[in-house]
């Protein structure tokens, strides 16, 4: 997590999740069952076309947290990776070298670009990978991550500097720009407003014509890897062909679960 609470296009500072947001987070249990229940309804999804798919895990999680996603992405026809970096302890600094070394062999051993999707924390190192490595990467999508705004909202920022090593006031001012502004390719962020660990409005990217903010109702922060409706953003985006990019279309088996656009310029 990086602070863009210095960032003058930023907005007014936000404020943490509640304590009872935080508790209210144990509901991603019944997420995860509801998600195995919609399987069937979830491998309607279009299919893959068997490109690479990296999946990388939030703050304190592993690649068993990923699991789930990276089953259903391989039975939809795409051949995904974990990043097998173990439990990610944080550091966007300190992970950057290896996650670029990461994302070199799964490129080079593909010989394909390689689609990233990451869950809260990953999806910041998916954005700085995607800045730094444009020529590997197809596309971007990222669960719940904070990369834009004041990313100083947060349930956990306390744990995360005494963990990652990074203190977040010590970010590059030029880092936290360019997380929070356009990538040079396509870019989804799902989010939630019910999130109990970030402030929603610090996953909210700057849309444009290949950019896309799309909220689930009523989901938390650590359910999102496991929600369907989640997981149905993430197949549809997936399918998009190399190179294109259309809005992603709610009127789906799970349209009840997606909110209103927003725009991070608002």
């Amino acid at each position: 997590m990086l602070d863009a609470s210095s960032n003058t296009a930023s907005g007014p500072k936000l404020k943490p999740p509640s304590g009872a947001m935080v508790l209210a987070e144990a509901r991603a249990l019944i997420e995860w069952n509801a998600c195995l229940m919609m399987a069937p309804v979830l491998m309607t999804a279009p299919r893959g076309d068997g490109h690479p798919v990296l999946v990388l895990p939030g703050f304190l999680a592993g690649d068993l947290s990923t699991s789930l996603l990276r089953r259903y992405l391989g039975r939809l026809g795409y051949e995904p990776h974990a990043w097998d970096l173990g439990r990610n302890f944080g550091g966007v600094y300190r992970m950057r070298e290896q996650l670029r070394e990461r994302l070199a062999f799964v490129h080079e051993k593909a010989k394909r670009k390689v689609s990233l999707v990451g869950w809260s924390l990953g999806g910041v190192y998916a954005r700085d990978l995607a800045l730094r490595m444009p020529e590997a990467v197809r596309s971007v999508v990222t669960l719940g991550s904070p990369f834009a705004n004041d990313v100083t909202a947060s349930s956990i920022r306390k744990l995360y500097e005494l963990l990652s090593g990074e203190l977040i006031s010590d970010a590059r001012i030029e880092d936290i720009q360019a997380l929070a502004g356009d990538l040079p390719v396509p870019a989804t962020s799902i989010f939630t407003k019910s999130d109990g660990i970030v402030h929603w409005r610090t996953c909210l990217l700057q849309e444009n014509a290949r950019a896309e903010n799309i909220e689930l109702v009523l989901a938390s922060h650590a359910g999102l890897g496991v929600n369907a409706a989640a997981l149905w953003v993430v197949a549809d985006r997936l399918a998009q062909p190399e190179g294109t990019f259309r809005p992603f279309n709610r009127l789906g088996p799970f349209m009840l679960a997606y909110g209103r656009r927003e725009n991070g310029r608002n």
